[in-house]
């Protein structure tokens, strides 16, 4: 009995606390929000559509893009778009199988895409260093311009407890923004090296205000 009433005392301190309404509802909220102005700016008069320059694609030269967390949500769609447009797209992510299978998805639906996996973690910044030198093996191997068009960095994480990259700082403070950075600057000089214009786009969210001890990262 004194251990259930200590459990239940447990889960009430947690539903109390500023983790479990930040999280739990206040994401919620904002997710909601976001689906709603995306429906009411989809259906509404004011709402402009761009056109787009697809890329120059050449026997000599085809356009890399480079997607981390290719293998799901955001990720995943753009891996399908760019593929249509005739990027070669390098897929990133942690799971071999996952990473399989959304090449098996995007074969069968373009069966001549161009596609080359990668299985990194971005909590690692070994693991980020091998990718870079495998990649860039990959395109000399290929005998393709040792350049990139097109860096997404997609990947990322919530996490719901505390806990620390093999380099000492929060998980998701790691996965969501340091490795990112360090692959980033990694990357930087193939980006550069493109005889195209290159570009980075770097895709966020507001759960970084959930990351425990950023404060004391930043001091």
């Amino acid at each position: 009995m004194v251990a259930i009433m200590r459990e239940l005392g447990k889960a009430m301190c947690f539903v109390c606390s500023v983790e479990f309404w930040r999280m739990a509802v206040l994401w919620t909220f904002s997710l909601l929000t976001s689906y709603w102005q995306l429906y009411t700016t989809r259906h509404s008069s004011k709402s402009y559509c761009f056109p787009r320059c697809k890329p120059q694609v050449s026997q000599t030269m085809r356009p890399v893009s480079v997607i981390t967390g290719a293998t799901s949500g955001l990720g995943a769609a753009a891996a399908h778009a760019l593929s249509r447009e005739g990027f070669y797209v390098v897929l990133v992510g942690r799971s071999s199988c996952l990473l399989s299978k959304i090449v098996t998805e995007i074969k069968t639906q373009k069966e001549d895409a161009y596609l080359k996996a990668f299985q990194v973690d971005l909590m690692s910044f070994q693991s980020i260093l091998d990718f870079k030198s495998s990649l860039q093996q990959w395109l000399l191997n290929s005998e393709m311009h040792l350049s990139i068009q097109l860096l997404i960095n997609n990947a990322g994480i919530l996490a719901t407890s505390s806990r620390l990259t093999p380099e000492g700082y929060d998980e998701m403070l790691g996965t969501n923004y340091i490795g990112p950075f360090c692959l980033t600057k990694l990357l930087l000089p193939l980006l550069k090296n493109s005889p195209i214009p290159s570009r980075i786009v770097n895709v966020t969210s507001f759960t970084h205000r959930s990351c425990k001890n950023y404060t004391e990262f930043c001091t």
